[in-house]
């Protein structure tokens, strides 16, 4: 097993506010913070979470995005991005989307964390970006960022050192699961409730696969 040695370079937290081309306050514009931070079960102390909908909750408690995704989008698009741009709430340097597994765990000091789903891009993310096909071009660059549960609560601070331990169990790469958000096949979804994918999924899948059988 092999694990990597990350670092926090931002800890950003959103208050409520309104963005251009977007209606209702939002949560969006994270901010980096100085000092530690305390993480519990719903996420970060004094960070907003207004649709709760879509966005928060115990499996979306905690938003992280890598330098190295980062890196790609400020070459597509031309400019320095700052930390804390695409509404995550830890910016890692190191930390690669593609390389992530739901089920990985991140250890930040007495924080630990467990990835259960990508990031799905919506018209909030797009406004904040100013682009009306953002959130095409987001799912098309495979580099959805990484929610994660809380497993265990503490305090995070820029410059800490996060542990990245690959999840032993059964495989599904985050950015295979921004697909099957939509209607995967029957084997498919049986094969992901293997893992410990988001909870609306774990019912979304049970509640198909179940009215399947009783139609069979």
């Amino acid at each position: 097993m092999t694990v990597d040695r990350l670092e926090i370079v931002s800890v950003n937290v959103g208050r409520p506010e309104r963005i251009d081309g977007h209606k209702a306050p939002t949560g969006i514009n994270k901010r980096p913070v100085t000092g530690p931070v305390p993480i519990g079960p719903l996420g970060l102390l004094g960070d907003a979470v207004l649709d709760s909908k879509h966005h928060g909750g115990p499996d979306q408690a905690v938003y992280l995005y890598g330098l190295p995704d980062y890196a790609f989008f400020a070459r597509e698009l031309g400019r320095t991005l700052p930390p804390g741009l695409f509404g995550e709430n830890l910016t890692v340097a190191g930390l690669e989307s593609a390389r992530i597994h739901v089920g990985d765990r991140f250890t930040i000091g007495d924080v630990l964390l467990e990835a259960s789903a990508p990031r799905n891009p919506c018209a909030t993310f797009a406004a904040r970006m100013g682009d009306v096909h953002w959130v095409k071009r987001f799912h098309a660059a495979q580099r959805p960022g990484v929610y994660a549960r809380v497993l265990s609560p503490g305090t995070v601070a820029a410059g800490m050192a996060v542990t990245h331990v690959p999840f032993a169990g059964r495989k599904v790469p985050i950015t295979e699961l921004t697909t099957d958000y939509k209607k995967p096949s029957r084997d498919r979804m049986r094969y992901l409730l293997g893992a410990p994918i988001h909870r609306d999924l774990v019912e979304q899948y049970t509640a198909a696969l179940a009215q399947g059988d009783l139609l069979a």
